[in-house]
């Protein structure tokens, strides 16, 4: 069984010329979006907060998160991302998948862009 890895491009988000490319395995189980602290701090992300964060095993561990610019698949979108520290896996996780309205195809197991978007409006 395969991965599904998507190739990103991360933005400081007030300074748009600050950036880096990097691939993540998509992580439809993951909430949030985990990348290195160095490549972050490398391109002026702060840190604004810590959250908890249960593990596949059952262990909490505390991140600290932050907001960065995710571009993939020519979309883009502001998401909130976790200071990743050395031994955690960088992925990418459903909070900017959605914000960028992308899903991975149950079949080929690739990213892809969305084919609609869920939206209640009233009705009149």
């Amino acid at each position: 069984m395969g991965h599904t890895v998507a190739a990103v491009r991360v933005c400081n988000p007030w300074d748009g010329s600050r950036c880096f490319e990097v691939e993540l395995i998509v992580d439809t189980g993951s909430t949030y979006t985990w990348i290195r602290r160095e490549r972050l701090e490398a391109i002026g992300v702060k840190p604004s907060g810590v959250r908890r964060f249960r593990t596949i095993g059952g262990k909490t561990v505390e991140r600290e998160v932050g907001e960065a610019v995710i571009e993939c698949l020519g979309e883009r979108a502001t998401s909130i991302v976790v200071f990743a520290e050395k031994d955690d896996v960088e992925v990418m996780g459903v909070v900017a998948l959605e914000s960028l309205a992308l899903e991975v195809d149950p079949i080929t197991k690739q990213l892809k862009k969305s084919e609609s978007l869920l939206a209640l409006t009233a009705m009149g």
